[in-house]
């Protein structure tokens, strides 16, 4: 059996002691038939599978090999296994019963798969790990990078969390406790000792599971909630975050027995939506769609001057639709595009804000979305179809912002034209284009009314087939066998996340954090204005700046469970929908990946290029500016709400039309030029700033205000090219 890689998530890191893949490559790619070859970068130099994990925000696994490896692989086939047969032939007893099945499968797999990570002193180390104290023992640089196998302790713990997700379903009697799952419901706010006991063992162990997969903060948080319901009480009842306060017993009930805690609503998504489509992604990558969209947008903009950047960023949305994931789509893109971009002339900070702002893109867009997106379908009773739809005109403009960018850098800096060694498009659509197949068939299913789970599940079913189309890319029954395994192995450190965040979810329920929350951030905006809709500016603006905060400390699928829960009723109690409200949480907790100063992202492409880290940040705040501002126009105004496509063809025309060009105006400020006419100097990137700023506030007076403050800008780009003269165009070099 092959070595088996466990790479998950990993946090932040600082890029200078991996590598450069800017060293990695020469001037010129190496091409096939197909156009770009996928062997981008020199494998004895560095993997850009490795170096995409090392990037994510979830930490990396560990590298396994030999029995352990097999018995591992035998256990996430059969939790895939279990996952399809849940789609067609669901359990008898219920979803929740399905959930602790599958969460008993997945948890002990987190603590074999996922190393301490302690740093223990030498002697402790080797005797939890069962082994005789010498001068070999691994040191804490060989245990934090996983190079170890399992210890005694893990497989403890993998056993302890075995006996902890299956003690609901135990057929016999223990202690009081036991008895079966019917009896076990039966003792919901009632708990004996024994329930309790257990549910406090899986607390820890999903406490512990969170902390290796993903770091510190997201169990300091869960402990945080912890202590709030068993403490609340005790603060002064004049205070508007106090509660009467909970017993252990009933806070271990609230999260081990009831549909709010570890088996909530985000766990059922990781079970049952966001499996499957790890599975899908998994059996594409495998059949070389990644390799053929990114050969495509090579092919699609060979001739054009600016071929190098439109490449980067179509690559990222192409490779966005089945990724889902930011960084690393970032590390794959930007292994085949950086070469490009650097004989083209970008710099590799500006390069690498592009790559990052590209592949953040990736969980916006449809049809596979970020985790988080499942989880509003559920958490909103609405088809998963429905989300897709609110999320394509804000994606729409999101890439719009970026082109609009790629095209001014590549004015105003003077980027030379880069030639691409690909074939015809259309040669190769026609020869590859079946990859698109079921990326259609997900949106066709879901349409005529499938769910999600059968339309993914027939999608990968399709995929698996048109595979025999390319010899090279078959998926044959090993191949399918590993693609299963991979797609199964994607997901273990978002459900242990997912069932951690029942711990937030269910001490605000019991607690009515929500809405007191609410009122606080509420209240805090109407002590400057009591005119609603000023207070309900000031209300997003708060909330966009505590959502992009929570998400610089805490995974986007947390992010979005803790916003929704905390922020969410405030936006709704100042008369905001449903949809924009859950929209708004959930491209915020998106943002985190480009946001300073950990911008995981941007450290992914920094990696890539070898860029500076701070000003590759930066470049990539610039590029993704439309992401932060669009969210906010779909919740001030009810005419934002075309944005999410619902409101009627005019309303959708309008929001749309007046967005974009608030979003190309933006574009021209930030980036200090004009296409066509020449750069803009410092009056006219304010003027630009505020046109575009007013126009997303989307009444007819701002638009008209906004779109006069447009027309001066313009109109002060073209004096400023008269009076600057021949001299004053574009660079020497740069395209017109």
């Amino acid at each position: 059996m092959s070595a088996i890689r466990f790479t998950e998530d990993s946090g932040p890191q600082r890029h200078g002691g991996h590598g450069r893949v800017a060293e990695a490559e020469a001037t010129a790619l190496p091409t096939d038939s197909a156009g770009i070859d996928s062997a981008r970068i020199d494998p004895g130099r560095i993997d850009s599978a490795e170096l995409a994990g090392r990037f994510e925000d979830e930490k990396p696994g560990r590298v396994l090999t030999g029995p352990v490896a097999l018995a591992l692989t035998t256990a996430t086939l059969a939790i895939g296994l279990l996952a399809l047969w849940q789609v067609f032939r669901p359990l008898a007893q219920g979803s929740k019963y399905y959930l602790i099945f599958f969460l008993a499968g997945v948890l002990p797999l987190v603590f074999l798969a996922y190393p301490a990570d302690l740093r223990l002193p030498r002697r402790l180390r080797a005797v939890l790990a069962g082994r005789r104290p010498s001068a070999s023992t691994p040191d804490a640089t060989a245990t934090a990078t996983g190079r170890t196998g399992p210890s005694r302790v893990d497989w403890l713990l993998a056993v302890a969390a075995l006996a902890g997700c299956l003690y609901p379903v135990l057929p016999i009697a223990l202690a009081g406790g036991g008895s079966g799952y019917d009896a076990f419901l039966d003792r919901q706010g009632l708990l004996v000792g024994m329930d309790v006991a257990m549910g406090t063992l899986l607390l820890l162990l999903l406490l512990e599971g969170c902390r290796r997969t993903t770091g510190w903060i997201l169990p300091a948080v869960c402990v945080v909630f912890l202590g709030y319901g068993y403490y609340g009480g005790l603060l002064p009842q004049t205070w508007a975050v106090a509660h009467a306060g909970l017993d252990f017993g009933q806070l271990v009930d609230a999260f081990y027995n009831s549909d709010s805690g570890f088996y909530g609503t985000p766990l059922d998504v990781a079970a049952t939506y966001i499996v499957l489509f790890t599975i899908y992604g998994a059996v594409l990558d495998l059949s070389g769609a990644g390799r053929f969209f990114v050969n495509l947008s090579a092919a699609a903009f060979r001739r054009s001057r600016t071929a190098a950047g439109r490449t980067a960023v179509a690559s990222g949305f192409l490779l966005g639709t089945v990724s889902g994931s930011g960084a690393a789509t970032t590390v794959s893109i930007g292994a085949v595009t950086w070469p490009i971009l650097r004989r083209a002339g970008y710099p590799a900070e500006r390069a690498g804000g592009m790559l990052a702002a590209a592949g953040v893109g990736a969980i916006l867009s449809p049809p596979t979305l970020g985790a988080a997106a499942f989880i509003i379908a559920e958490y909103l009773g609405v088809s998963y179809l429905q989300v897709l739809g609110w999320a394509m005109v804000p994606t729409v403009l999101y890439y719009l912002g970026i082109v609009l960018s790629v095209e001014i850098d590549a004015r105003r800096s003077g980027v030379r034209p880069a030639t691409l060694a690909a074939g015809s498009a259309w040669r190769l659509l026609a020869r590859s284009g079946y990859h698109f197949a079921s990326l259609f068939a997900i949106v066709g299913l879901l349409a005529v009314g499938l769910s999600a789970t059968r339309a993914v599940v027939l999608a990968t079913l399709l995929a698996v087939a048109l595979s025999f189309l390319d010899r090279a890319h078959r998926l044959t029954p090993a191949r399918l066998v590993a693609a299963l395994s991979t797609g199964v192995r994607g997901v273990l450190a978002v459900t242990v996340v997912c069932a951690a965040a029942g711990v937030i979810t269910a001490t605000t329920t019991k607690t009515g954090l929500g809405p007191q929350a609410a009122a606080l951030l509420v209240g805090a905006a109407s002590t400057v204005s009591s005119e609603p809709a000023v207070v309900l500016a000031l209300t997003a603006l708060l909330a966009a700046v505590a959502l992009s905060l929570l998400g610089l400390a805490v995974p986007v699928t947390a992010s979005f469970v803790i916003g929704w829960v905390i922020i969410g009723p405030a936006l709704l109690d100042l008369g905001v929908s449903a949809p924009a409200a859950a929209m708004f949480v959930f491209y915020f907790a998106v943002l985190s990946e480009v946001s300073p100063p950990t911008a995981l992202a941007a450290v992914a492409a920094a990696a890539v290029t070898g860029g500076r880290l701070v000003p590759t940040m930066w470049h990539t705040l610039r590029y993704a500016l439309p992401a932060y501002l669009i969210p906010l126009a779909f919740v001030i105004t009810p005419t934002g709400l075309g944005l999410l496509g619902i409101g009627g063809p005019r309303r959708i025309l309008v929001a749309t039309v007046v967005t974009a060009l608030g979003v190309a105006v933006l574009a021209v400020a930030a980036g200090g030029w004009l296409p066509g006419v020449g750069p803009a100097g410092v009056p006219e990137r304010v003027i630009g700033v505020a046109a575009g700023l007013t126009l997303l506030w989307l009444q007819p007076v701002p638009v008209a205000i906004g779109a006069v403050l447009a027309g001066v800008m313009t109109v002060g780009v073209f004096v400023r090219r008269g009076s600057a003269g021949p001299s004053g165009g574009t660079r020497a070099g740069s395209p017109a």
